[in-house]
């Protein structure tokens, strides 16, 4: 018989789940594009369930994290930080990882990792500069849909620098250089180097060591993936399971405990 946990991660614009076999092979997940403070966290977790077949009396663990991990004190065994468990999550998808930096919707994190458990970490998150807001709000300034931003940037053939790392001030660039005829691509472009080097100078801070993982929404952008490249001067992995990263460590971690819990 199967033991199932599940890792819930309640963003601030995205609800993600992960149901975990034994600890090891992932049985079904969601994702709800809407995030703490909306039916989203619960929306998630009626869809992970109803994926898998399973009811919340089938799961041996439930755990919690991210920004809105308190209000699933309800539905949750026990909440922990966003941190540990985007460090367990890549830990998991790439055994060798180093260095993770993960862009969420409101904050950018870059953590060092060591035989899979994070020593030390650095975050952004006063400002929306560099993270998936920024590029949300760019791309309803390029009238271009978010999830066309990395291929459009690709096919820049002429560097066009933004050089305010405010989102209020690089929307009046990207206005400026609309009024002036700029090729949308290269400005986008532009805008992936713009977030690229705001990271970049965070995860200095820390230290950059190979094995380099990305994780978050952000990291299904390949413009940015690239441009994170080149200031960084080292290879960046990401997984398709880029997204549910904090979901799947905390899926882990509730299997860590189940198994404490049940020695």
């Amino acid at each position: 018989m199967s033991i199932y946990t599940l890792g819930i991660d309640i963003g601030s614009t995205a609800s993600k789940c992960v149901m975990l076999a034994d600890g090891q092979d992932i049985v079904a997940k969601s994702l709800i594009a809407v995030g703490a403070g909306t039916s989203g966290p619960q929306r998630a977790i009626a869809q992970v369930l109803e994926n898998a077949g399973k009811t919340r009396e089938d799961m041996a663990y439930v755990l919690a994290t991210g920004y809105g991990r308190n209000s699933m004190l309800d539905v949750a065994d026990h909440q922990m930080s966003e941190l540990s468990c985007h460090a367990r999550g890549a830990s998991f998808l790439f055994p060798d990882v180093h260095t993770v930096v993960d862009i969420g919707g409101q904050d950018v994190k870059v953590l060092q990792i060591e035989n899979g458990v994070m020593t030390n970490f650095v975050m952004n998150d006063k400002c929306a500069a560099g993270t998936g807001r920024f590029l949300d709000v760019m791309a309803r300034v390029l009238e271009v849909d978010v999830e066309e931003l990395g291929t459009l940037g690709q096919q820049s053939t002429k560097y066009v620098g933004i050089s305010s790392t405010c989102t209020v001030f690089a929307e009046s660039e990207v206005i400026s250089q609309l009024a002036m005829d700029t090729d949308k691509r290269d400005i986008i472009n532009g805008i992936h180097h713009s977030v690229a080097s705001r990271v970049a100078g965070l995860a200095h801070r820390v230290g950059v060591k190979d094995l380099v993982v990305m994780t978050g929404g952000v990291a299904q952008n390949i413009g940015v993936v690239k441009a994170l490249e080149s200031e960084l001067g080292h290879t960046i992995h990401t997984s398709p399971l880029t997204q549910y990263n904090g979901a799947l460590g905390a899926a882990l971690f509730a299997w860590q405990r189940y198994q404490k819990e049940h020695k």
